[in-house]
């Protein structure tokens, strides 16, 4: 699977991606609406992103006690591609509890159903990143995870819109009274779209296990010494005694807090410190395309750190490079004009 992207089964892949940023950034839309219609504390409201986030942790912690007691990782069994057909399996049936969550106002059911969805992803990202690695060159396989996470990006900036239409009517427009009973809509939709992408997935030409490729299987044989850091064998002292795996983790985890919490409190912020057109707090419902701006200045730099996953030549790199922020700027523009 090293020597070309294959680019049917990225395609296919990357779907995921697209729905985990959806459902993030939209998040940052319920969380002023609950509050102002619920009467909820800031930290209360908070506890959208909160449910959401820990399910990942939750799901993670059960998955690797699982694989303790069971004596071998979970998707070496049962396999990468059905990994991700069960977690899309397990995030659709969160999405059935938006509906008694907005027909009865219930702060508890929805932000119950957010956790299930996640623990639905937490799964999911776990078969999808190592997929996204190994599906081609493996000098390129950084830079295909950035070309999947300008995907996810690009559902970060979408959702807030599509969130916001289906709960005010309207984006940046004139106030409107919000309909939390509209939010069951997007997320049925999103979960009726979850089980399509697991028989999509399951049908597909996505692998199902991560084999080792010549090169790399001769190269182990030929000298143990020589292997990848990404490839040395758990036995080697485990997991957590590589400083690659638990320096990553900090990393990802001062960095996902910084740009979630900062999603999650600009309505707030701009509540606070940003005036209306009467010169009164920032209205709610106008919000949307300011934390889809958020993510889309996301997905400028993401889009442009992926340009090698293609395997052009330098000079096209350097075009690709000068022209993806602007592409991606206007893709932004674009969907808040089409809103």
């Amino acid at each position: 699977m090293s020597q070309q992207t294959r680019w049917s089964q990225f395609g296919v892949l990357i779907s995921v991606f697209f729905f985990w940023g959806f459902v993030a950034a939209s998040n940052d839309i319920l969380i002023p609406v609950f509050k102002e219609k619920l009467h909820l504390e800031q930290w209360q409201s908070q506890m959208i992103s909160f449910a959401f986030y820990v399910a990942y942790t939750v799901g993670a912690l059960i998955y690797f006690f699982i694989s303790k007691a069971s004596g071998g990782d979970i998707l070496n069994r049962l396999g990468y591609k059905n990994g991700i057909c069960l977690g899309l399996v397990i995030s659709a049936l969160g999405t059935l509890l938006f509906y008694p969550a907005a027909q009865t106002a219930s702060f508890t059911l929805m932000i119950t159903g957010l956790f299930i969805v996640g623990l639905g992803f937490s799964l999911q990202q776990t078969a999808a990143n190592p997929l996204a690695i190994v599906m081609g060159p493996r000098q390129q396989g950084s830079q295909r995870l950035s070309l999947a996470g300008g995907i996810n990006n690009f559902g970060t900036t979408i959702g807030p819109v599509l969130v916001s239409l289906a709960i005010f009517g309207s984006i940046g427009g004139a106030a409107q009274v919000a309909d939390i009973s509209a939010v069951k809509t997007p997320y049925l939709v999103l979960g009726a779209l979850f089980l399509l992408a697991a028989l999509i997935f399951k049908f597909s030409s996505v692998p199902n296990k991560i084999e080792l490729d010549e090169e790399t299987a001769e190269s182990i044989v030929a000298s143990p010494t020589d292997i990848p850091d990404h490839l040395v064998p758990v036995a080697q002292g485990g997991a957590l005694s590589h400083s690659q795996l638990w320096l990553g983790m900090i990393a990802i985890f001062l960095y996902v807090g910084v740009e979630v919490s900062t999603a999650s409190n600009l309505p707030l912020f701009m509540e606070q410190h940003v005036k209306g057109a009467d010169g009164s707090a920032f209205p709610t419902e106008q919000v949307a395309p300011f934390v889809s701006l958020f993510w889309a200045s996301l997905m400028m730099g993401r889009w442009t750190s992926s340009v090698g996953a293609f395997g052009v030549g330098r000079s096209l790199q350097s075009i690709l490079r000068f022209v993806m922020p602007y592409l991606a700027f206007g893709v932004f523009l674009l969907i808040n004009k089409l809103a």
